[in-house]
């Protein structure tokens, strides 16, 4: 099916998905919020820039974006993948507890706010350039991938990275040696072990955006996790 999204409000757009029985293409969008929100089982292909929370609340299926996105891409998601071919806004993947976000390019602030994860149920979300400030912030679950590619005079992640991070796990493709974490996370360089478990989320970035997986692993990578259950201890005064 295939809809010419050009002066069309998003509210008739997403009526229009809605009640679709088939995978959709979206031509000319520009702007449009909610599209295939709390969506499941159709593939939706959107050529332009789609508006904020793009697959909010997705229960499956995949969505692709040829082009940028705005703020809150998968915000709540539970399934499915959403595949961007250029940057994202704000709070990408804002408590999202499942599926996957590939972004062929940078993120903006906030990337991962809230993540959540819930036994077999582990989200991913791989950046495949640069993530702005507050990456992580009160991650408590899932993985958050970060890999600078073709952006090697910038910092790979902007200020105060994880900060409330007490779940999940974050990789990003550097030594980090210019970046500040906060006190109550561990960030080390990456274990052959923690380099095996991030080939299979790098391998299918790469076969999304045609990079070359051994180019992209033979860099070094920091590894961050929390090494408290608590971040906030300091905050409060002791019963």
């Amino acid at each position: 099916m295939l809809i010419n999204a050009k002066e069309m409000d998003y509210k008739t757009l997403n009526e229009k998905l809605r009640f679709a029985d088939e995978d959709v293409t979206i031509e000319n969008c520009c702007g449009q919020r909610f599209i295939a929100s709390a969506m499941s089982g159709h593939a939706v292909t959107i050529e332009g820039v789609p508006g904020n929370a793009l697959g909010a609340y997705l229960n499956g299926g995949q969505i692709t974006v040829y082009g940028n996105a705005q703020d809150a891409v998968g915000d709540t998601m539970n399934e499915g993948k959403i595949v961007i071919h250029g940057n994202i806004g704000d709070a990408a993947g804002y408590a999202m507890r499942g599926g996957r976000i590939f972004v062929k390019n940078n993120a903006g602030y906030r990337a991962g706010i809230h993540m959540k994860a819930y036994k077999e149920k582990v989200p991913v979300m791989v950046i495949g350039g640069t993530a702005g400030s507050f990456l992580g912030e009160y991650q408590a679950g899932g993985v958050i991938v970060v890999l600078g590619l073709e952006t090697e005079q910038e910092k790979i992640v902007g200020f105060f990275p994880c900060t409330g991070m007490h779940g999940g796990k974050m990789f990003l493709r550097s030594d980090c040696k210019d970046v500040t974490f906060p006190e109550q996370v561990t960030a080390k360089r990456a274990e052959a072990q923690d380099m095996e478990e991030l080939r299979a989320y790098v391998s299918e970035y790469c076969d999304l955006f045609g990079y070359d997986i051994e180019t992209v692993l033979e860099a070094p990578f920091t590894v961050v996790t929390p090494d408290s259950k608590n971040p906030y201890r300091q905050m409060y005064v002791a019963n």
